[in-house]
C-alpha cells in the first residue's frame, strides 16, 4: 500500500472515530456526531483540523488493543461569520469521549494556540467523565485544562455547550468558561451521578432531575441557555460570538444602521398609573434595541432580574434591567449573582452597560438573610463599581433605598444617569416612611388612618420624583421615555473613547 493510501485509510478511520455502527446509534438518539457539530457550527469549509492521528498510550487493562485515532476528541480550528475560533469537540463513540492523558493535550494544544491568537474558544462536551484506566494522568489532564481556562478568563470569550453527558471533574471545566448553553433531555451535569447520591444521601433522582438542562436553567443558575435540540445550541453559539469582541483588546463588531426616526412613542404610557401595578420590562428593552437584537441570558433563573445582550444603533450593549413583572423586580441572592457575573463579563469584553432600574430593594426575610444577601447583593455593588466600560442608567420607576445605590448610580461611576418622570428616588417607600417620620402625630390623630394617607401623599410629593437627586447633580436629566432611544443613542456614542485608570494591584478582593 503507498503512503499516500496509508493516510486515507488513517483519515477515514479518524473520521469515522469509534465505528459506523455506534454514531448510528447517537443518531437515533437525536444527537449529532462529534465532526458534525464542529461542521454546523463553523463557516463551509474553514475547518482545518489538529491531532488527528493521536492515540492514548495506555497499556494497562487490555486498552493496548483499542485504540482510535483522535482518542475522543476532535479539535482544530476555523471561522464563525469570518470571525476566527478554536473548537474542540468530544466524541462520545470512542471510549464514551473519557478524559485520557491525550485527549485533554489536544484540548490544551487548542486553549495554548486560542490564547496566544487572541481568538474565542468553544467546547463541545460530551464525555462520560475522566478515563478510568489512566488514573492520576487523567485528573492530571483535567487540571491542566482547568488552569488553562483560568488563565484565558477575561482575556478570551470562553463558551461551553454541554451536548451530552457531563459528571465529576469534567463540569468545572465548563463552569470556569463565560457561558454554558444545555440541550434538552440529552445533557446533563452534575459532580455526583444519581447512584452515588442514592448510596450516600438515600435520595432517588433521575440524571434528569438532578442535572438536566431544564434544572440547571431554573434553579441552579449553572447553565445560560437551555436549549431544545443541538441545532439550536449550535445557532445560539453563534448568535453569543456576534455580540463579543475576539478578545479582550479589541471591541465587539459593529453592525451597520441609519439613524432614522428613534421616539419611541409607547413608552410614555408603558409606566401603569398604579405604582405598584406591575409592568414587562422586556417590553421596554425591545422599544430601546435595535429590532429583534435582544438575547436574553439566564432567561429562567432569578427571573426577578433581566440580563442580555442587544445593539443599540449596531453597536453590542449589555442590559441589566430590574423585572417588576417578577416579585416586584426585588433585588435577592440569586439576581445579585446572575447580574454581577454578567457585568463583569462585559466589563472583561469591552461591552457597554445599560441599567434600567425599578427596584423597591432588596428581598427582606431570614431565608435571604441566612443565606447572605449581604456578601451576595455586595457581588453586584462590586461588580458595577469596578466596570470601567461606559455605563448609562435609566431609572423607570422606583429607586428606593440601598438597592438604589447598587443598581449602577452616579455614586459607583455610572457616566449618565436619566430618570423618567415618573421615578421615585428616595430611601424607601412612601407608606412606610410616613409610618417611621410622623408616628406620633399619627398616634395622636383623631383618624391614625386618614392621617396615615395624609402624611403618605405629603411624603410622595416630596420625595417620590426623580428632581431632588436631578438638584444634586445624581440625575443628568430627566427625560420624556419616548426620547430615551435617542438620548441612549447619543450618549453611549459619546462614551466611546472614555479611558478609567485605575490604580495599580495584583487585582480586587471580591466578595465571592
Amino acid at each position: 500500500m503507498s503512503k499516500t493510501a496509508v493516510l486515507q485509510q488513517k483519515i477515514q478511520e479518524a473520521q469515522l472515530g469509534g465505528g459506523q455502527k455506534r454514531i448510528d446509534s447517537q443518531h437515533g438518539k437525536g444527537k449529532l456526531t462529534a465532526r458534525e457539530r464542529i461542521m454546523l457550527l463553523l463557516d463551509e469549509g474553514s475547518f482545518e483540523e489538529i491531532g488527528m492521528l493521536v492515540t492514548h498510550r495506555s497499556k494497562d487493562f487490555g486498552m493496548e488493543r483499542e485504540v482510535y485515532l483522535g482518542d475522543g476528541v476532535v479539535t482544530g480550528y476555523g471561522t464563525v461569520h469570518g470571525r476566527l475560533v478554536y473548537v474542540f469537540s468530544q466524541d462520545f463513540t470512542v471510549f464514551g469521549g473519557s478524559l485520557s492523558e491525550t485527549h485533554a493535550e489536544k484540548i490544551c494544544k487548542i486553549m495554548d494556540l486560542a490564547l496566544q491568537n487572541g481568538a474565542p474558544v468553544i467546547g463541545l462536551n460530551d464525555s462520560g467523565g475522566a478515563r478510568i484506566q489512566e488514573g492520576v494522568v487523567s485528573l492530571g489532564g483535567y487540571a491542566d485544562i482547568f488552569h488553562r481556562n483560568v488563565k484565558a478568563s477575561g482575556v478570551i470569550p470562553q463558551l461551553s455547550a454541554i451536548m451530552g453527558p457531563c459528571a465529576g471533574g469534567a463540569v468545572y471545566s465548563p463552569a470556569i468558561t463565560d457561558f454554558i448553553l444545555m440541550v434538552e433531555n440529552t445533557s446533563y451535569m452534575f459532580v455526583t451521578g444519581p447512584n452515588v447520591v442514592k448510596t450516600v444521601t438515600h435520595e432517588t433522582v433521575t440524571s434528569e432531575e438532578l442535572g438536566g438542562a431544564a434544572t440547571h436553567a431554573s434553579k441552579s443558575g449553572v447553565t445560560h441557555f437551555a436549549c431544545a435540540n443541538e441545532l439550536a445550541a449550535i445557532e445560539h453559539l453563534k448568535q453569543l460570538l456576534s455580540y463579543m469582541p475576539q478578545n479582550c483588546e479589541e471591541d465587539a463588531p459593529v453592525y451597520p444602521y441609519e439613524i432614522g426616526q428613534e421616539k419611541r412613542e409607547k413608552l410614555d404610557s408603558i409606566i401603569p398609573e398604579n405604582p405598584n401595578q406591575p409592568y414587562e420590562m422586556k417590553e421596554v428593552i425591545e422599544e430601546l434595541a435595535d429590532e429583534g437584537s435582544f438575547l436574553e441570558v439566564h432567561k429562567d433563573y432569578a427571573e426577578n432580574i433581566i440580563v442580555g445582550f442587544a445593539r443599540i444603533a449596531g453597536r453590542s450593549i449589555g442590559i441589566v434591567a430590574n423585572q417588576p413583572a417578577s416579585m416586584a423586580g426585588v433585588l435577592d441572592i440569586d439576581a445579585s449573582k446572575k447580574a454581577a457575573r454578567f457585568v463583569r463579563f462585559c466589563d472583561a469584553f469591552n461591552i457597554p452597560l445599560l441599567v434600567l432600574v425599578d427596584v423597591p430593594g432588596f428581598l427582606p426575610g431570614t431565608d435571604q438573610e441566612w443565606n447572605g444577601i449581604i456578601t451576595n447583593g455586595a457581588k453586584l455593588l462590586y461588580a458595577l463599581s469596578e466596570a470601567t466600560v461606559p455605563k448609562i442608567t435609566v431609572i423607570t420607576r422606583k429607586a428606593y433605598g440601598g438597592a438604589y445605590d447598587v443598581m449602577n448610580s452616579k455614586h459607583i461611576g455610572a457616566d449618565m444617569n436619566y430618570a423618567w418622570p415618573t421615578a421615585e428616588i428616595a430611601v424607601m417607600g412612601a407608606k412606610g416612611a410616613a409610618e417611621i417620620i410622623f408616628k406620633r402625630e399619627i398616634a395622636a390623630a383623631e383618624n391614625p388612618a386618614e392621617k396615615w394617607k395624609e402624611k403618605e401623599l405629603e411624603y410622595t410629593e416630596k420625595f417620590a420624583n426623580p428632581y431632588g437627586a436631578a438638584a444634586r447633580g445624581f440625575i443628568d436629566e430627566v427625560i420624556l421615555p419616548a426620547d430615551t432611544r435617542e438620548k441612549l443613542i447619543k450618549a453611549f456614542r459619546m462614551l466611546e473613547t472614555k479611558v478609567v485608570v485605575n490604580p495599580k494591584r495584583k487585582h480586587g478582593n471580591i466578595p465571592l
